[in-house]
């Protein structure tokens, strides 16, 4: 394993934490996440009044660091 090589990291870390996200990994994580949503699966946070669109509701448990998915680099 080389330094700065990382496998299984969590993305439900906060990104303060030093890991960063391709914009790919951003966008599969948050669209994956954004299908769990809409298919019924329960959300983690408090929204605010008037959020009902998926894209918008994972972007906003994505910035508040509480995804459940996984990134498997390498």
């Amino acid at each position: 394993m080389t330094a700065g090589h990382r496998s299984g990291v969590l993305a439900s870390m906060p990104p303060v934490e030093g890991i960063h996200y391709t914009r790919f990994e951003r966008a599969r994580m948050i669209g994956a996440r954004a299908l769990q949503i809409s298919m019924g699966a329960p959300i983690l946070l408090e929204v605010p009044e008037g959020v009902v669109d998926p894209i918008e509701i994972a972007d906003f448990e994505f910035a508040k660091g509480v995804i459940p998915i996984t990134v498997k680099r390498g």
